[in-house]
């Protein structure tokens, strides 16, 4: 069956059943996170979701539990901005001795204002790149054999490539919305390096949602807000619901159709194409397989964090 960008989670789950399989997924409190779980769920997979406060993993479950009565949640406080964080939970996760079958890194933040996390990083490029690179190496022990590992990037990675000689905007005036795009394309040569490292063992992709309104956008100003929308209209990028939006994570993190497409970059249900006029809102950028840089990301992400896939 083919899918498309109107595609939802429910479409692309059809005929599929994942009883037995465990999935791991960040970022799952709300937005296209708790919608990636439930619908895992709701074909037989037990879900462990994360997120960054009690409060907030409470009433994820609850909703959860709400909808799919009869699966398997559990949680996961994790702070991506936190290497500390991280190694703790992963730390639980491996002793907890469950095989994790799917790994679905959806978390992140998009055009904050300038800040560091915890460990002194540029936030946007510390949490949705250095902190999922962390966070997977922590995980490694417990993937199962044929493991997938999805990592959400994002079409915006075609607005700047990824600076390895200033990956925390040290040399140059902070710009939120280019800094969101370097951590998108590093998102993506994480998905594609960890690939070339360890594809004997897992299967990893990386995935562009679509254009969605959730909590993602809450730093935001509401006129730039405003005027991306205008942007997309002009461009022609249609919104997507959230069950759309999560469509393209479920379906990679599921479908036997990607086997042969290790460390591909999907959109809309497909795999990418390059960038061009006739596909200018799904296609990816000349820089997205750059393997030399990759390599070099991959590099400096052990040295900045001190961790090591082994």
């Amino acid at each position: 069956m083919t899918f498309n960008a109107e595609s939802t989670t429910d479409d692309v789950l059809q005929g599929i059943r994942l009883d037995g399989q465990h999935a791991v997924v960040t970022g799952a409190t709300g937005g296209l996170g708790i919608e990636t779980a439930r619908a895992l769920a709701s074909v037989g997979a037990s879900v462990t979701i994360t997120g960054r406060s009690a409060e907030k993993i409470d009433a994820a479950l609850e909703t959860l539990r709400a909808e799919v009565p009869e699966a398997d949640f559990d949680a996961e406080e994790l702070e991506l901005a936190s290497q500390a964080s991280i190694a703790a939970a992963t730390k639980r996760i491996v002793e907890h001795s469950r095989p994790i079958h799917l790994l679905l890194n959806n978390a992140g933040v998009m055009m904050c204002p300038e800040g560091k996390t915890d460990d002194g990083f540029e936030t946007q490029f510390g949490t949705n790149h250095l902190g999922h690179f962390a966070w997977t190496a922590g995980l490694l022990p417990a993937l199962a054999p044929g493991a997938r590992v999805v990592t959400l990037s994002s079409g915006a990675h075609v607005f700047g490539t990824c600076d390895i000689d200033d990956l925390n905007w040290q040399k140059r005036d902070y710009d939120p919305r280019l800094a969101y795009a370097q951590s998108k394309t590093a998102n993506l040569w994480f998905g594609s390096e960890l690939q070339r490292r360890h594809g004997d063992r897992l299967l990893s992709l990386s995935v562009h949602p679509g254009v969605i309104q959730t909590d993602l956008s809450r730093h935001v100003v509401p006129a730039l807000l405003e005027a991306m929308r205008a942007n997309f209209e002009e461009r022609g990028i249609q919104m997507k619901s959230v069950p759309q939006g999560a469509a393209t994570s479920v379906w990679a993190a599921t479908s036997d159709a990607l086997l042969d497409h290790s460390g591909a970059y999907l959109s809309d249900c497909q795999v990418a194409e390059p960038m061009s006029a006739e596909n200018a809102t799904s296609g990816y950028a000349p820089w997205a397989y750059d393997t030399e840089n990759a390599e070099r990301l991959w590099s400096e992400s052990e040295r900045l964090t001190g961790v090591s896939f082994g």
